[in-house]
């Protein structure tokens, strides 16, 4: 009886050491066969290892959270370019001046005729120093819109050699701006004028007709 009992115990041991080992070999065989996923950043592979390839992961990324695209600021319109004028006009009118003892004051009104870019009226004062200089500001107006300029400093009013009671006017206007569509109006025109001086008696008055030439170019905004 005992010798069959200790032969049943050792088919039994034999029988479960089989059965552990046909089941440890099973699970290896698992573990080998297994498919994993194994992420690269937006690369992902599927491995049959136990672990994933170096510089992998088991660990899927977590997209990016998308985040508004950025407003470009609008884009501010483009100025408007400028515009350029030209300006032919001849004037004739009136000069009112008085002689006193250190210059010849003036004041002068005209009306212009030809290429007058709708400035026909001509209005100033100033004053002449001899034949060194001749300061003055005025303005060309007509159909609601107007020119304002200062003479330039190295305008002259001289004398006529030959007749000294003919008065010669030479120099620039500079334009300092304006009404209407000569709003921030700009540029340089020449003048040439003659009048006569009827009176060089310090304290007299005087009035005379005159004419003057003035041309260039207007520059509007």
């Amino acid at each position: 009886m005992k010798s069959t009992n200790t032969s049943r115990l050792l088919k039994a041991m034999i029988i479960v050491t089989a059965f552990g080992v046909m089941t440890a070999n099973a699970n290896i065989a698992n573990a080998a066969t297994k498919t994993i996923t194994c992420y690269k950043g937006t690369v992902v592979k599927k491995v049959t290892t136990a672990k994933c390839p170096t510089g992998y992961s088991t660990k899927k990324p977590v997209a990016p959270v998308a985040t508004k695209a950025a407003v470009k600021p609008s884009t501010p319109a483009a100025p408007a370019s400028s515009k350029s004028v030209p300006y032919n006009a001849t004037f004739t009118g009136t000069v009112a001046g008085s002689v006193t003892a250190s210059d010849l004051q003036v004041t002068v009104k005209g009306d212009g005729k030809g290429d007058v870019a709708g400035l026909d009226t001509l209005a100033g004062s100033g004053s002449a120093s001899g034949c060194d200089s001749f300061a003055d500001s005025g303005t060309l107006s007509g159909a609601g819109n107007s020119l304002k300029f200062e003479v330039k400093s190295t305008s002259k009013a001289c004398g006529d050699a030959t007749a000294g009671d003919n008065m010669a006017l030479t120099g620039d206007l500079i334009i300092t701006g304006g009404t209407g569509k000569y709003v921030g109006a700009t540029g340089t025109l020449k003048v040439k004028g003659a009048f006569v001086l009827k009176s060089t008696t310090e304290g007299s008055n005087f009035t005379s007709n005159f004419t003057a030439t003035i041309t260039g170019t207007i520059t509007t905004k």
